[in-house]
């Protein structure tokens, strides 16, 4: 199974980016970082500082604490995204579930759902799976995440033949799905939109 330790070599780093990646807007204080993360002080203000240094997070002086939080500026803060996505929550419980829950095509989680952010309209799909689905399994799943967020996720489950069908046919629920920003979890983005 696939992880930031690949090829990150600090525990600490890959810490502190799946806490800021899973909270995507928050602002830290130092002693904060280091409660959720269960780390030694220096430690966390020695990766803190390199990862400033990279220009992943900035940071700020607010009387006598130091924030940080991270920069959506910054050049691979999509990849960084994605991958913490991945190996995270819901997308690492997907890919170890994945032959319980079926045959799987392609996972996608929408860019507003990987940000944490709610849905800005009331239909707007949160996650696409596409394949030859175990409902069950991945109701279950689901209702998991659910409950981490305090939210309803939307998602929707199709096989291969209804995505090739409403790509033919242009569908405009399908079309709305794919024209936003997106994170795929399993598959390819070419072969899902193409």
């Amino acid at each position: 199974m696939a992880d930031l330790g690949d090829f990150i070599t600090s525990k600490v780093r890959i810490k502190i980016l799946e806490l800021f990646f899973s909270n995507v807007g928050e602002m830290y204080h130092v002693r904060g970082i280091v409660r959720e993360v269960k780390e030694e002080i220096n430690a966390v203000r020695r990766e803190l500082a390199r990862l400033e240094g990279a220009g992943i997070v900035k940071k700020e002086s607010r009387g006598n604490r130091v924030y940080y939080w991270l920069r959506t500026d910054y050049m691979l803060y999509g990849d960084l995204l994605s991958m913490v996505a991945k190996t995270t929550g819901l997308g690492l419980q997907i890919i170890s579930n994945k032959k319980k829950i079926g045959r799987v095509s392609f996972v996608m989680f929408s860019g507003q759902f990987v940000r944490y952010k709610d849905p800005q309209k009331e239909d707007e799909v949160d996650i696409l799976v596409v394949g030859d689905i175990v409902l069950p399994e991945l109701a279950t799943l689901i209702r998991v995440e659910e409950s981490k967020r305090g939210r309803e996720i939307n998602y929707t489950v199709m096989s291969r033949e209804e995505l090739e069908f409403r790509k033919k046919r242009r569908d405009p629920f399908l079309l709305g799905i794919l024209s936003g920003s997106r994170v795929m979890i399993i598959g390819d983005e070419e072969g899902l939109v193409s």
